[in-house]
C-alpha cells in the first residue's frame, strides 16, 4: 500500500507492506505493532483533549514515518535525522492521521474470512 503525503510543500511518497514491520524492528530495535498501538491511543487522546503527543510518542511517529519513507524510496538517507532535517517544521496533526489510516489500510485482510 502507498500514499502521496504533502510534507512542507513536498508530495513524499510512504510505503507499507508486510515488511515494514520486519525493516522497522531492525532498525530501530522495537516492536512496531505495540509502538502503533500506544501512537493510536496517545493520538486519539490528544485529539479529543487538544493536547499534545507525549515525547515518546512523537518519537514512534518520527520512526514510523521514517520507514515508510523510506521503503517508498530508497534514496531516503539511511539516518531518520537527516531525512527529518529534509524538512522545515510541520503539523503532525495534519501528517499523522494520514500515516495512521496507511497503516490501518494495510492491516485490513485482503479475502473475507469463509468462517464465521
Amino acid at each position: 500500500m502507498e500514499k502521496l503525503i504533502e510534507i512542507d510543500n513536498k508530495k513524499v511518497p510512504f510505503k507499507a507492506t508486510g515488511g515494514t514491520l520486519r525493516r522497522y524492528r531492525s532498525k530501530f530495535g522495537r516492536d512496531m505493532i505495540a509502538d502503533m498501538d500506544a501512537l493510536l491511543k496517545n493520538y486519539k487522546k490528544n485529539k479529543e483533549e487538544g493536547g499534545n503527543l507525549e515525547r515518546a510518542n512523537l518519537e514512534i511517529f518520527e520512526n514510523v514515518a521514517y520507514i515508510m519513507a523510506k521503503q517508498a524510496d530508497s534514496s531516503v538517507p539511511d539516518d531518520p535525522d537527516e531525512w527529518l532535517d529534509e524538512f522545515n517544521m510541520f503539523s503532525i496533526w495534519v501528517i499523522l492521521p494520514q500515516i495512521i489510516d496507511l497503516w490501518q489500510t494495510q492491516q485490513l485482510p485482503l479475502a473475507e474470512l469463509k468462517k464465521k
